[in-house]
C-alpha cells in the first residue's frame, strides 16, 4: 500500500506524487489535521440520526492523518483513475470514491486556515489587492478539457471555438511581486469569453494599480487603473519598430502569468480532461490547486527571503 512514511526519506519521489517536499508537507499537515476533525465533527459527530456511536464499525485504511493528506495530494498530483487508486491503496473503488470527495472539502478548509486560497467573491476584489504589497497585476483566462456532456444544451455551452473542445474555463489575477493567484473567477462554460467573465463579475481595482492583459481582454478598461496590453497588428499594415518594442515589453512581463498558470497545473487534475462529473467539483478543484500553488510559492519565497 503506498504510504507517506514510504516516500518521506525519497525527496524526489515525494515531490513527483504530491508537488511538495517533507517541510511542505508537514507544514499543511497541521492545518488539514485542524480541518479534518472540524469536518468530521460536523458532518458525523453531531448528525441526530446516527445509529450508533461515532468511531465504531471497521477501521479505515487511511488511518493515519498523514495518510489522508497523502492520498488526495497524490490524486490531485497524479489524476490516475479510481480503480488505479483502489489497487494501489488497497481498497475498493466506492471507497475512493467517498474519499476524494470527503477529502477535497477537508484539503480546501486547511489551504483556508493556511490563509492561502485565492479570492473568489468580485465584491472584494478591491480590497483584497489593496492588500498586496505591489500594485502590479496581470489578468488572464486558462481553459480546461472536461468529458463531451451528454446534453446537447448543454454540450453547446461548453464547446470552446478555441480549443475545439469542451471546456470550462476561469479567469485569475496575479501578484507579479509575490507571483500568487489573488483572485479565481467562478468557473464558467468555455464558450464564454475572458472579457465577458470580467462584464458579468464587474470587477473593481484599487486606484493607481497597474493592470496588464493580453487581447483576449480588449475594451476591458477599469476606473482609476493603468492598463498594458500588446497592440495588434493593423489589417495590411505593419507594426513600428517602437510597437514591436513595446509588446515585447509587455510580453516579457505577462509570461510570468503563464508560468503562475503552468505552476497551477502541476496538479494533473486541472490539466488533463476532467473525468469527475459531480456538480460544481470542476470548480473546486481549481481553486485547490491555485490554493496549493499558493503555498508552495509563499512557502520558498519566505525560505529564500530567511537566507538572504
Amino acid at each position: 500500500m503506498l504510504s507517506y512514511q514510504r516516500l518521506k526519506d525519497h525527496p524526489r519521489a515525494l515531490r513527483a506524487f504530491t508537488g511538495l517536499d517533507q517541510v511542505e508537507f508537514e507544514k499543511l499537515l497541521t492545518p488539514f489535521a485542524m480541518a479534518y476533525h472540524a469536518y468530521m465533527y460536523d458532518q458525523h459527530v453531531t448528525k441526530k440520526a446516527r445509529k450508533r456511536r461515532y468511531g465504531g464499525g471497521r477501521k479505515p485504511r487511511l488511518a493515519a492523518m498523514e495518510d489522508k493528506l497523502f492520498f488526495i495530494l497524490f490524486y490531485y498530483k497524479i489524476y490516475p483513475l479510481q480503480e488505479v487508486m483502489a489497487f494501489l491503496f488497497e481498497t475498493s473503488q466506492g471507497r475512493v470514491n467517498e474519499w476524494i470527495h470527503q477529502l477535497s472539502h477537508v484539503l480546501k478548509m486547511a489551504l483556508g486556515k493556511a490563509q492561502v486560497l485565492p479570492e473568489r467573491d468580485p465584491q472584494n476584489l478591491e480590497q483584497t489587492l489593496a492588500l498586496c504589497v505591489s500594485v502590479d497585476f496581470i489578468i488572464d483566462g486558462t481553459e480546461r478539457r472536461i468529458q463531451r456532456p451528454q446534453d446537447p444544451t448543454e454540450q453547446q455551452e461548453k464547446y470552446s471555438g478555441k480549443k475545439k473542445d469542451h471546456t470550462v474555463k476561469n479567469n485569475l489575477i496575479i501578484d507579479i511581486e509575490e507571483r500568487l493567484v489573488r483572485y479565481l473567477s467562478q468557473t464558467f462554460a468555455g464558450r464564454v469569453h475572458d472579457k465577458r467573465i470580467c462584464d458579468e463579475e464587474d470587477y473593481t481595482f484599487p486606484p493607481g494599480c497597474v493592470l496588464f492583459k493580453d487581447t483576449g481582454f480588449q475594451g476591458f478598461e477599469p476606473e482609476n487603473v493603468c492598463t498594458y496590453q500588446p497592440k495588434k497588428k493593423p489589417r495590411n499594415h505593419e507594426l513600428s519598430a517602437e510597437e514591436k518594442a513595446e509588446n515585447q515589453r509587455i510580453s516579457s512581463i505577462r509570461i510570468l502569468v503563464e508560468h503562475v498558470i503552468a505552476s497551477v497545473k502541476r496538479c494533473r487534475i486541472v490539466h488533463d480532461v476532467l473525468r469527475n462529473t459531480k456538480a460544481h467539483f470542476d470548480d473546486l478543484v481549481m481553486e485547490i490547486a491555485c490554493g496549493l500553488h499558493n503555498f508552495r510559492t509563499t512557502l520558498r519565497y519566505n525560505m529564500v527571503e530567511s537566507v538572504s
